[in-house]
């Protein structure tokens, strides 16, 4: 049975911070190419892989699917690999450059928006699946993180039907699932996508007062529903109760009174506590706990 924490009030420093870790050189590889288009992602192996074949952790940045760099990953990569991890840092298709991705743009393309975010990941897990043996990764041990639109693109590339929603070949198994997921500040257009076939343990933190991807359950930037970009999201706290509802294990760290400027808080600084999540589901533990961060 799940173990269910009540909740929990700490202050916002509660954590230990982490001392830098010693830089980690990382490779970076082309994990698609067309005659338009080059996808790359820049990889972090543990200085010591040993023999045995090792998890591994993709991250996907945010901006809004407009901006930002998979450079941005580097810190949390560069941590996790010093952990133990196989870490990639993604780059993806930036479908809203020059689109408005709130109230005033086209709730179709924000959804396809995410929709290339989703195959982009998937092509990229896809290849480093068929790089297994060269980098010692276990195909069963593969997790996604991601901040705001990286997490957006995470929820749905764990949980839409890779098949319905696909533009490329990605090649990957019919019957494979992620082990996990990291999501700083993301959402779901659907929580009827989550199903019990394909629910996985998730990590989320999010905080309560964020305008921009509801906590809850809101539109997106809580635009009106006359606006051309009105798009329902099912935010942090409403995937964690339905996620708890199910069995499943979740956490979430709701940052109280903050907005959406901590999407990336986990991923900068405090990167244990993601790590103890991801060891604690590695090593079969089943949990549910909610902590509420307070100033």
């Amino acid at each position: 049975m799940p173990r269910t924490s009540l909740l929990i009030l700490l202050p916002l420093l509660g954590f230990t911070q982490i001392s830098p870790v010693a830089a980690q050189s990382y490779q970076t590889l082309t994990y698609y190419q067309d005659d338009d288009l080059q996808l790359d992602l820049d990889l972090f192996l543990p200085e010591n892989q040993g023999n045995n074949p090792l998890p591994l952790v993709i991250y996907v940045h945010g901006g809004g699917f407009s901006s930002g760099e998979r450079s941005a990953g580097h810190p949390f990569c560069e941590f996790m690999a010093g952990e133990g991890f196989v870490a990639a840092s993604i780059s993806y298709t930036l479908y809203m450059q020059d689109k408005d991705f709130s109230c005033g743009g086209i709730t179709g393309e924000k959804i396809k928006a995410m929709q290339y975010g989703a195959n982009d990941l998937w092509l990229a897990t896809s290849y480093l699946i068929g790089q297994r043996k060269t980098y010692r990764i276990d195909p069963s041990k593969i997790f996604i993180a991601g901040s705001s639109a990286g997490a957006e693109t995470c929820f749905h590339a764990a949980f839409w039907n890779r098949e319905q929603m696909k533009r490329y070949e990605h090649r990957l198994p019919d019957d494979f699932r992620y082990a996990g997921m990291i999501a700083g500040a993301g959402a779901i257009m659907d929580l009827n996508l989550i199903t019990a076939q394909n629910r996985i343990p998730t990590l989320m933190f999010h905080g309560d007062q964020d305008r921009l991807v509801p906590y809850g359950t809101a539109a997106h930037h809580y635009c009106d529903p006359s606006a051309t970009g009105w798009l329902m999201f099912f935010g942090s706290h409403s995937v964690f109760e339905y996620l708890r509802n199910m069995g499943e294990t979740c956490s979430l760290l709701t940052y109280r009174d903050k907005g959406h400027e901590v999407a990336g808080i986990l991923f900068d600084q405090n990167q244990e506590v993601i790590s103890r999540f991801l060891k604690r589901v590695l090593d079969g533990e089943v949990f549910q706990e909610h902590a509420v961060l307070t100033d």
